[in-house]
């Protein structure tokens, strides 16, 4: 893995605004915001993609990311937000340290989506089902 922005910033050579932090998270704001309140939620583990990160990583940061949210919403009064996370360039990843942002919703700002849902067949569904069943070893 190639050294981030964010290898930066958990070493303390690029100073951030320090919203939380504990073994291992931490949790700033976004100098580029999309919104008043954007939250940046990092891992201290050093992994670019969520599938990297160990369970103890894993576990911390859900552990963490209700509780800032909750925060990101009395400190700014809003009431919707985006929790985003992206993995890889085609999933608009652009720095590759894990990485969760929390985006307040304030009327034209925060996180715009299109969305483009699709459909998914009962020949697909059961198909899709078995290879998922045989990756995580749960087929019977």
């Amino acid at each position: 893995m190639h050294e981030t922005i964010f290898d930066e910033v958990l070493a303390g050579t690029i100073p951030c605004y320090r919203i939380y932090e504990d073994e291992w998270v931490l949790a700033f704001l976004d100098i580029n915001p999309l919104s008043p309140g954007h939250t940046l939620v990092i891992p201290k583990e050093r992994a670019a993609y969520l599938h990297e990160l160990s369970e103890e990583s894993s576990a911390a940061i859900g552990r963490t990311l209700p509780m800032l949210c909750r925060a990101v919403m009395e400190a700014t009064g809003i009431e919707d937000y985006n929790v985003l996370q992206n993995n890889g360039h085609a999933a608009h990843q652009a720095v590759f340290h894990v990485h969760f942002h929390i985006i307040p919703r304030l009327e034209d700002r925060g996180l715009d989506l299109e969305w483009s849902p699709g459909e998914l067949s009962p020949e697909d569904a059961e198909d899709l089902l078995a290879a998922l069943h045989r990756s995580l070893g749960t087929d019977d």
